[in-house]
């Protein structure tokens, strides 16, 4: 069991029922990030029903209702660096789902103790049976599902980002093409260690202690991260460096420690002013490296182990945002009506 950091989600740390299903949560092995989410996520829904006299327990569908309209109310915390795609108001709505996943997940624990008299689930998944889980027909969700596509730069926009990356340092550069070349996540990239990398064949293994969902995979980077690893861990031999975590401060105060995924986030955010593409984020390479192997033909099974995906679904939508099964049916299908139209060209040329 990894360390809980309860003074991140104070109420749930004072509240009994909620520090229990927590403490749970990273009991049967939950990613450290996952246990994190679900608590802050918690946290501010008993921040929430401090405003009602009903124990939190007994909420009811009419207050998780307030409590998703608050949500989608709330001032959006990265609205300044977004153009065009929101209004600035309420918070993403992937972020929103979690927030109400974890609710939902609280409740059903809440009933299974039996610290819940109402049979059902406010969230809005059907009637709890002990042992049974929820067996009747199901209600609508308070969050109506849609899919959304995450966003990717055009071939100029990345370039862009190429070209800002030359005035950084070793370091920042390498960051940036591992985590496109890997399709790594923040919290991965920031984990590596030197024992992770295998330079001759060109692969990193990811412990599954440092991924998301806890199934370790092993990915590719080229040639030109090669280049980069080679002339970084020159500079750290320099330094003294040897062994440990691959990415280290170079900061006076924290000189040679481990690179937080936060600081991470401030050398995309510094990237993608300068190359004036404001929506880029450090997920966005995972979601470009992706996208990019489904273009250059590999199976959705290869994409799926890359990713590191248990689930097929999720990585259609990869598929979907090359367009290359749609393009290549469409391609066949209206080849005869291509030929008719090249009669056009043939009166042109009379």
């Amino acid at each position: 069991m990894h360390e809980v950091h309860w003074d991140h989600y104070p109420l749930v740390a004072l509240t009994p029922l909620a520090r229990e299903w927590l403490e749970i949560q990273a009991k049967i092995g939950l990613a450290p990030n996952t246990v994190e989410a679900y608590g802050r996520g918690l946290n501010d829904f008993l921040a929430f029903c401090q405003q009602y006299s009903t124990p939190f327990a007994e909420a009811s569908k009419v207050q998780i209702a307030a409590y998703v309209a608050d949500l989608r109310q709330r001032p959006h915390p990265k609205a300044a660096n977004l153009r065009h795609l929101h209004s600035g108001t309420g918070l993403a709505r992937a972020t929103i789902y979690q927030r109400v996943t974890v609710v939902r997940l609280f409740f059903d624990y809440l009933m299974e103790i039996g610290a819940r008299e109402n049979p059902r689930n406010p969230v809005g998944r059907g009637k709890y049976t002990p042992g049974k889980a929820f067996v009747s027909k199901k209600e609508r969700g308070l969050i109506a599902p849609r899919e959304t596509q995450p966003w990717l730069p055009s071939d100029d926009e990345w370039d862009a980002l190429l070209d800002a990356a030359r005035r950084e340092p070793i370091r920042n550069q390498l960051m940036l093409l591992l985590a496109y070349d890997g399709a790594l996540r923040r919290s991965e990239l920031v984990a590596l260690e030197i024992r992770d990398l295998a330079l001759p064949l060109q692969q990193i293994t990811l412990r599954p202690e440092i991924t998301k969902n806890g199934r370790g995979r092993v990915v590719m980077f080229g040639d030109v991260s090669r280049e980069l690893l080679r002339r970084y861990l020159d500079e750290r031999v320099e330094a003294d460096i040897h062994g440990g975590y691959l990415f280290r401060s170079a900061s006076h105060r924290n000189q040679s420690q481990k690179i937080t995924a936060a600081t991470w986030d401030k050398i995309v955010a510094r990237l993608a002013e300068r190359a004036d593409v404001a929506q880029f984020t450090t997920h966005t390479l995972r979601h470009l490296r992706l996208t990019d192997l489904a273009r250059a033909g590999e199976s959705i099974y290869t994409i799926m182990q890359y990713a590191g995906h248990r689930n097929a679904e999720t990585t259609k939508l990869y598929l979907r945002l090359s367009g290359r099964e749609t393009a290549e049916r469409v391609r066949m299908s209206l080849h005869q009506l291509d030929q008719r139209l090249r009669r056009i060209l043939k009166e042109a040329e009379e």
